[in-house]
């Protein structure tokens, strides 16, 4: 009889070859992960930092380890990720925070490239760009080292409750520890309600205080930005007028009465950022519309001079002693920078204190939120590091009464969430655009829609 080829058994072979080859490519070093954002969602709930296996030579176990516990001393809703090269980026940042569901900042390490994504509630979008910028170009151990040092400085929020403590453990507490618990704090509580309510009392004093304070200064700003308005001579219908002119003093106008809305509305001191921030923009309108009306190229969006905001928005930076400080860089306006280079005093802001007028860096911790909104994104710090002031925005203490002063963040976005809260998928999707690499102004990306273009 003649043999029958036996052809039957070849598919499961090379199915069972098929399988063999694509584990070991999965298990090769240099092969494409393919972990899901699922997977690494989940890791990011359970702790702070996650590196995937295939970008292990990018950051050590013990470096990660380490990264991690430094976020969770802090107690900061701060989120680092690190990936391989040729990880899709395609909406990332926002497919991640859907799939963690936590309020924060995320961080993410693709190959050679950082990029970062935050809720409004954590850092403002101008905080997280130039916090993005500024570490870019460093290798993956120190650039995430400074990244996390730099943002848990100036972020808002708390840790989520998923990485660990008393919401975080399963074990089983007995009945009659509970009950033993609930005695001790009612008893606590019976003496301890009328000292929080003291200290209430007196801290709403003192905002109120501080708040009367600012008033003074702030109504000096307004004032002086008033008369700029009024020394201006411009008329939106005169001959040469072009429309972007127009747009110019309309902004203009539109900061002036912003100002003066927020700041009668104003009720605690972190109320007077706003102010200032309508005030700075203000003023870089005139200095957009002062350029066209006289041919010159436009100037780039720079924060005012150091030595007083009134002065308009700088034009270099110079170097600047505060006394017994270290040297820094300032933003400084013509007239201040000629000075420093002829050997001159500048033209510093003054404020009245109990002990006569000082600096405002000088003058008391009521002046952060006033500062913060001409200098915020992140760049106060870096000015005030070494003063009075910047020692005490530097505190805890000092953020509990008059929030952090640098323009970084607030009580707004994500639906009232703060950072560390589960929100699931309730947050700003302009939180979360852009393409990768268009977190830090830096160039690239893909285009298009939201605050940062593209679809990632």
């Amino acid at each position: 009889m003649k043999a029958v080829p036996r052809t039957r058994s070849l598919p499961p072979l090379l199915a069972l070859l098929t399988l063999m080859l694509a584990s070991v490519f999965a298990l090769t070093p240099g092969a494409r992960a393919d972990t899901g954002v699922s997977t690494i969602a989940e890791a990011l709930r359970k702790g702070p930092v996650y590196v995937d296996p295939a970008a292990r030579d990018q950051l050590s176990a013990a470096d990660a380890d380490t990264l991690a516990e430094r976020i969770k001393d802090a107690g900061k809703p701060l989120f680092i990720t690190v990936l391989p090269a040729g990880y899709p980026t395609t909406n990332l940042f926002a497919n991640l925070r859907s799939a963690t569901g936590v309020t924060g900042l995320y961080g993410i390490r693709l190959g050679d490239r950082f990029d970062a994504r935050a809720d409004s509630s954590v850092m403002s979008a101008a905080a997280r760009r130039n916090l993005v910028t500024s570490v870019q170009g460093e290798d993956a151990k120190a650039q995430l080292t400074d990244f996390t040092d730099r943002a848990l400085a100036n972020m808002g929020g708390h840790a989520p409750k998923s990485w660990g403590g008393p919401a975080g453990d399963g074990g089983g507490t007995s009945t009659t520890a509970l009950v033993t618990a609930g005695v001790v704090l009612v008893a606590a509580g019976a003496g301890g309600y009328a000292l929080v309510r003291r200290r209430r009392r007196r801290r709403e004093q003192e905002q109120r205080a501080a708040l009367d304070r600012l008033r003074v200064v702030v109504d000096e700003d307004v004032t002086a930005f008033g008369e700029e308005l009024d020394r201006l001579d411009f008329h939106p219908s005169e001959a040469g007028v072009d429309d972007a002119m127009r747009a110019d003093y309309e902004r203009a106008l539109d900061a002036y009465d912003s100002a003066k809305q927020r700041m009668a509305a104003a009720a605690r001191p972190e109320d007077v950022r706003g102010v200032t921030e309508a005030l700075e923009d203000g003023r870089f309108s005139l200095a957009q519309l002062a350029a066209r009306r006289e041919h010159r190229p436009l100037p780039e969006r720079r924060p005012p001079c150091f030595f007083d905001p009134r002065h308009g928005p700088s034009v270099t930076d110079a170097t600047w002693t505060p006394p017994g400080g270290a040297p820094r860089q300032v933003p400084v306006c013509a007239a201040d920078a000629t000075r420093l280079a002829d050997g001159r005093d500048p033209v510093i802001r003054e404020v009245d204190t109990e002990y006569g007028r000082r600096p405002y860096w000088d003058a008391g911790p009521a002046y952060g939120p006033w500062a913060g909104g001409y200098f915020g994104g992140g760049l106060l710090p870096g000015l005030l590091v070494g003063t009075l002031l910047g020692g005490m925005m530097a505190t805890p203490s000092y953020a509990a009464d008059y929030g952090t002063g640098y323009g970084d963040f607030g009580d707004y976005g994500s639906g009232g969430y703060e950072g560390g809260d589960v929100s699931g998928t309730d947050f700003d999707p302009g939180d979360f655009g852009g393409g990768f690499g268009d977190g830090g102004g830096f160039g690239g990306g893909d285009g298009g829609g939201g605050d940062f273009g593209g679809g990632f």
